[in-house]
């Protein structure tokens, strides 16, 4: 859960980063970032939560 956390906090810094560097300099190259990290990040959170799960459903049998 602490990766988690970690992963969802740095990826909010280098989101927020770079849609606030994106409103600054108006240069499209951090937008295109901002996207792709958020789309990597949903990605990652997903398949996290799915280990989460299938942990909880396997623990019982062990």
């Amino acid at each position: 859960m602490l990766i988690m956390r970690l992963l969802l906090l740095l990826a909010v810094l280098g989101i927020g980063g770079s849609v606030i560097l994106y409103s600054l300099t108006g240069n499209p190259r951090y937008k295109v970032w901002a996207w792709k990290a958020l789309r990597a990040t949903v990605v990652v959170m997903f398949v996290l939560l799915a280990v989460f799960a299938i942990e909880r459903v396997l623990a019982p049998m062990v």
